[in-house]
């Protein structure tokens, strides 16, 4: 659950109560859920290499859906 924490924006909505939260539920309809899944793989990524010493293992990102997935990453980081 720690991973959930790792970016601002829906931190700050949950605790405005912008969100449904409270009933195990939070919508982006701006971001697709094939961008949204692999926004939450990078998240457990992130958290699982973050003291990691040495080469990081790749996280590979289709071609196809960069745009995509760094349109997302900003919106969830603004």
């Amino acid at each position: 659950m720690r991973a959930r924490w790792l970016t601002r924006p829906p931190r700050a909505f949950i605790s405005a109560g912008q969100f449904a939260e409270s009933q195990g539920e939070i919508k982006f309809p701006e971001i697709s859920a094939k961008v949204l899944e692999k926004t939450v793989q990078y998240f457990y990524y992130k958290l699982k290499h973050t003291n990691h010493q040495g080469a990081l293992p790749p996280f590979n990102i289709e071609p196809e859906h960069a745009l995509e997935l760094l349109m997302a990453a900003n919106y969830l980081d603004t």
